[in-house]
């Protein structure tokens, strides 16, 4: 008997766009979603340099933010109806539980735990 372990959704997506060791690759976001380096760098918020050079896209902080990033997108892709619609979510809808804001504001300032948990209750039936 074979046995399917199921990944949730932003884990799959992670394990998508990573290596074998974590380490998130950037071209395979990019290819991903469509959008050029510059375009992630903005949408992750984060300085150009650190995607463009390899040994800044490896540091901590990048792959931080750009998991931050993906763990959301992960989330909110089942039922936004793919990637790139999660990823225009993401960039485009005001959050009323937030005063409006985007989850890609709140991730910029730091704020991404507070975006994932918000998507946590409202998955769980809470009110948007």
């Amino acid at each position: 008997m074979n046995v399917i372990s199921v990944l949730p959704h932003d884990a799959a997506l992670i394990a998508h766009v990573s290596d074998g060791t974590g380490l998130i690759l950037v071209d395979r976001i990019t290819d991903s979603f469509g959008m050029s380096k510059s375009q992630l760098a903005e949408t992750a918020g984060i300085a150009s340099e650190s995607i463009f050079k390899s040994a800044r896209s490896r540091s901590r902080k990048t792959q931080s933010r750009l998991r931050e990033m993906l763990e959301i997108l992960g989330r909110v892709e089942e039922w936004s109806g793919g990637p790139k619609q999660a990823m225009s979510w993401y960039r485009a809808q005001p959050i009323p539980a937030f005063g409006g804001r985007t989850a890609e504001s709140l991730v910029k300032e730091g704020r991404a735990t507070a975006v994932r948990e918000y998507l946590d209750h409202v998955a769980l039936g809470g009110f948007a």
